[in-house]
């Protein structure tokens, strides 16, 4: 492992930051030369507009999935508009749940079809899914064409399990990636995500853990 931060997409998505204070994360995240810097949409210009070498990355349909598929699409529009680079799209999680993988499905590939170019990663938000509905969510997020899956949006009541995450790699055989997220806040654990599989880290303590990252590395061999 020579850089963890390369695997970090650092996310500050409270309501409550300030734009001053989300530029600031986006400033001190590209400074340590993390990948990405994940955001809600309407920071995303102002994000754009005061880095140079750091990814992007807009949510879209946060944290609940459930915006009418116009409203999701335009919202992605928009976020590529503003500069972002990639994705973060929450699935319709109501109808995965009733059983309409059709509709999920469409509406991914509605919104990907207006954002070509861009890296589309889909959270399927584990902790309210079964064993089964998780590999049906891997297969539909395979069949949409999305580039990533992601655990969870960090606001359900459980994030990233190093399980779930062995599971989407195991069933996946390569054909999607895998970005764990939802309560990774240390080292130790990123560390375990990425053994597990994971392709890429969702954090909001990205900054910590390169930190810690870097010391460990400065005293030790890792």
């Amino acid at each position: 492992m020579q850089n963890i931060a390369k695997y970090i997409d650092n996310a500050i998505l409270k309501p409550f930051h300030t734009v001053k204070e989300v530029i600031e994360f986006a400033k001190k995240s590209e400074e340590l030369g993390i990948y990405a810097v994940c955001v809600n949409p309407y920071h995303v210009k102002f994000v754009k507009e005061n880095t140079k070498n750091i990814k992007v990355c807009s949510v879209v349909g946060f944290p609940l999935g459930l915006n009418k598929p116009e409203v999701k699409v335009r919202e992605a529009v928009l976020a590529v508009e503003d500069g972002s680079e990639e994705l973060d799209i929450v699935m319709n999680i109501s109808e995965f749940k009733s059983g309409n993988y059709k509709f999920v499905v469409e509406e991914l590939k509605e919104i990907f079809k207006e954002t070509q170019g861009i890296v589309h990663k889909v959270i399927v938000e584990t902790a309210y899914l079964s064993k089964e509905e998780k590999e049906k969510a891997l297969q539909v997020c395979m069949d949409s064409g999305a580039d990533f899956i992601k655990t969870s949006t960090g606001f359900a009541p459980e994030g990233a399990k190093i399980e779930d995450v062995k599971l989407f790699k195991e069933l996946s055989n390569g054909k999607i990636k895998v970005k764990a997220s939802g309560g990774i806040r240390d080292l130790k654990k990123a560390l375990e995500m990425i053994e597990a599989g994971a392709d890429r880290i969702g954090t909001s303590s990205g900054i910590e853990i390169v930190k810690e990252f870097l010391n460990k590395k400065a005293t030790t061999n890792l």
